[in-house]
């Protein structure tokens, strides 16, 4: 369990705590602490072990999270929640200041007092998109007793498409230009961030989190269990099949809860 506490540059951080200090069953004696710095301000991070976790009241609830760009968070019982653009909505703010930055000298004190801006832009986009994350994180730990999300690999998924040779000295489009924008927009929504901290206030608060496959959870109906691309249009989910009608991001979470609930069967019954 790490604790954070921030201050001033000149503020002096004591306690005497030491790295790698034996461990002990008391939750109050910190085992390690870490004093990192970032442009003017700093914090500490404090270290425990053994720290119990401080469970809360069942609520009987379960659910499944599907995660996208336009849609952050879609629900398995319908709930839609958008992504913020935090670092889109600061790209004009944020783009001035660099632009500013470019046109002092270098050495001189008004270059400085500009990096200090820029650095502060990129900081309050940071602050703003990890404190939505901490609440929609504490909101689904809050409300359910399961929490079903998918197994993602982000740092795959952003991965530059590679080159593609024409066979004449050149390069064939292999879409980067797309998929670059795409990447930005995945880091903007930061979806790494916000299942680890889903996983670390389950664990906190004694709920149970399942990682699942995502393959085919966005072409697989709901309904009937037809899979098929055809499926789905966009934002649409409609089963070529029997002809159920959702939103697309809704029926892939209702497909990752009900894979969720079936890995968590299994391991009951291989427990047994």
């Amino acid at each position: 369990m790490a604790h954070r506490r921030a201050g001033p540059a000149s503020s002096p951080v004591r306690g005497g705590w030491t790295q790698g200090a034996r461990a002990s069953p008391d939750p109050r004696n910190p085992q390690s602490h870490h004093r990192a710095a970032r442009g003017r301000r700093w914090w500490v991070i404090i270290r425990c072990v053994d720290v119990p976790a401080q469970r809360l009241p069942a609520t009987g609830r379960q659910v499944g999270i599907d995660l996208g760009v336009s849609v952050l968070v879609a629900t398995s019982d319908g709930a839609l929640i958008t992504n913020d653009r935090h670092a889109e909505r600061a790209a004009k703010r944020l783009a001035r200041a660099q632009q500013d930055l470019a046109t002092k000298q270098r050495g001189s004190k008004s270059r400085r007092r500009c990096v200090e801006r820029v650095a502060a832009a990129h900081r309050r986009v940071r602050n703003r998109r990890a404190d939505s994350l901490h609440q929609l994180s504490r909101r689904l730990v809050n409300d359910h007793d399961l929490i079903v999300d998918e197994k993602l690999f982000v740092s795959n998924l952003v991965r530059r498409p590679q080159p593609r040779p024409d066979g004449a000295g050149g390069y064939a489009p292999n879409g980067a230009a797309a998929k670059t924008g795409l990447n930005r927009c995945i880091h903007d929504a930061g979806w790494g961030n916000l299942l680890v901290m889903i996983t670390s206030k389950a664990e906190s608060a004694g709920r149970t989190v399942i990682a699942v496959d995502p393959r085919n959870t966005s072409r697989t109906c709901a309904h009937c269990g037809h899979v098929s691309a055809g499926n789905r249009r966009g934002a649409v989910f409609r089963c070529q099949a029997c002809g159920h009608e959702a939103h697309a991001d809704t029926n892939a979470a209702i497909n990752i809860l009900r894979a969720g609930r079936a890995q968590q069967l299994s391991a009951a019954q291989g427990r047994n």
